[in-house]
């Protein structure tokens, strides 16, 4: 009946227990977690099924937990469970992208029907998206990793090739520039895709347990140790493991993780026993790691185990031509996480956002759209002119100018052309002397939508 799955979370055992057996009843396929990661890691940008989520958990809560499903995918449904009190709190959740919510009692034929709609409505999202794909239009992975530039092309084509393989990857790029994303599309074009993807940041784990959180342990391998615990690896069986920001692993911890990467085995702390690990491996480094390596903080056959394929994700620096319609995107779906009505960017605003210098990537772009979208005026920035002859700034400007409205109307030349003041004629030469190809704005030329 389902025709899909639903992740339930509550913290509460009792809860999460007669939850699961009303939805199993009524003949749902449900896979239930009394904490939130678990469930996060089985979230995909392509995941067939639904979140249903208590509001209120310790650590991350239920509205935390939809804000991390949606960077993931903003499409998919997330069902929140609210006490008494809470309901002003999920109609805020509503606002933000909330697909519905039901408050505590609830009757099991309610939540079986929203279930079932959010669901049906899941269905439908991923039956647009490969009809689209069918259609020639943009598929999913151009959605995710938006952009026309020779660099980003190029990025899709080797993910498409490369995520269906098992093959290692390690993955170069500035901060904010993608990585995960990149990462994420791997793990959905591979046949591990339904299986768990596991994020661990090298950076933020903790010195004393960093073993023990990546390796397990048995009880009594540590005081405080009173039974024994999976670690991440294990976790991820069958998946993937990002290991994000490898370089900062500490250099005693890499030898004993070159033995897990080279012969997929792990022992647990206060073990002997060898436990067979079936999982593929994704890094991601601000920064080549050749560099690290010189300096004696990298060890060179890790390197070289994991560097079996290579993506370099291209800063916003590298693809100017592409920050005005990622940032349209981005205002987009901030309008829609938000409850908004769609947000118009005006030729103006465009031209600032092309003008401006990114260096915190999509990340920063992505927060300047949730403010455009949230009504908040850009704030002003300095960006120093790259010449200061009056010829060099005029040209600049005009072809700032032309890129915006041709982002703005989608690649249509005729109000473009009506919107600057300018022929038709004389629109063309513009654009072939600043060498811009309307292609790059949504339409093709072998659409034959010269208009």
């Amino acid at each position: 009946m389902s025709g899909g799955r639903i992740l339930l979370v509550d913290d509460e055992a009792d809860m999460l227990l007669s939850t699961s057996q009303t939805l199993d009843l009524a003949g749902f396929e449900v896979e239930a977690f009394s904490s939130v990661q678990p469930a996060l890691d089985l979230v995909s940008f392509g995941f067939r099924g639904i979140v249903i989520t208590d509001i209120r958990m310790p650590g991350m809560d239920g509205l935390s937990l939809m804000r991390r499903i949606h960077d993931i995918d903003p499409e998919i449904p997330v069902i929140l469970v609210t006490g008494h009190g809470d309901v002003q709190l999920a109609v805020r959740a509503m606002r933000e992208g909330a697909h519905d919510f039901v408050e505590k009692p609830f009757d099991g034929s309610q939540l079986a029907e929203i279930t079932a709609r959010a669901l049906a409505y899941r269905r439908v999202v991923l039956e647009n998206r490969v009809l689209r794909a069918a259609a020639g239009q943009v598929d999913d992975l151009e959605t995710r990793l938006v952009g026309r530039t020779n660099p980003m092309v190029d990025l899709r084509r080797r993910i498409r090739t490369i995520g269906p393989t098992d093959a290692d990857v390690l993955i170069i790029g500035e901060t904010g520039s993608g990585k995960e994303v990149v990462a994420r599309a791997l793990h959905d074009q591979s046949p591990r895709a339904n299986k768990s993807f596991i994020a661990i940041d090298c950076a933020a784990l903790p010195a004393n347990l960093i073993e023990s959180e990546l390796f397990g342990h048995e009880a009594g391998a540590f005081p405080g140790a009173l039974r024994p615990r999976f670690g991440k690896f294990e976790h991820a069986q069958g998946g993937t493991i990002l290991l994000d920001e490898i370089g900062s692993m500490p250099i005693d911890l890499q030898g004993k993780f070159l033995r897990v990467v080279q012969d997929r085995v792990i022992t647990r702390l206060g073990s002997h026993e060898i436990r067979p690990l079936d999982v593929r491996f994704i890094a991601t480094s601000r920064s080549p790691l050749e560099g690290e390596v010189a300096a004696g903080r990298f060890r060179a056959d890790l390197l070289y185990r994991l560097n079996v394929v290579t993506l370099a994700v291209p800063p916003l620096s590298a693809r100017r031509e592409d920050v005005q319609l990622l940032f349209i995107k981005l205002v987009q779906e901030a309008a829609s996480r938000h409850r908004r009505d769609p947000v118009p960017v005006p030729p103006q605003l465009l031209e600032e956002i092309a003008r401006r210098d990114w260096p915190g990537n999509v990340r920063e772009l992505r927060n300047a759209a949730d403010r455009h979208a949230l009504g908040i005026a850009l704030q002003p920035a300095e960006r120093p002119l790259a010449s200061h002859r009056l010829a060099d700034r005029v040209t600049g400007f005009e072809r700032e100018a032309i890129v915006a409205a041709l982002a703005a109307h989608g690649g249509r030349l005729k109000p473009v052309y009506e919107s600057l003041g300018l022929s038709r004629k004389t629109l063309y030469e513009k654009m072939q002397k600043h060498g811009i190809d309307k292609a790059q704005f949504g339409v093709h030329p072998e659409d034959g939508a010269e208009e």
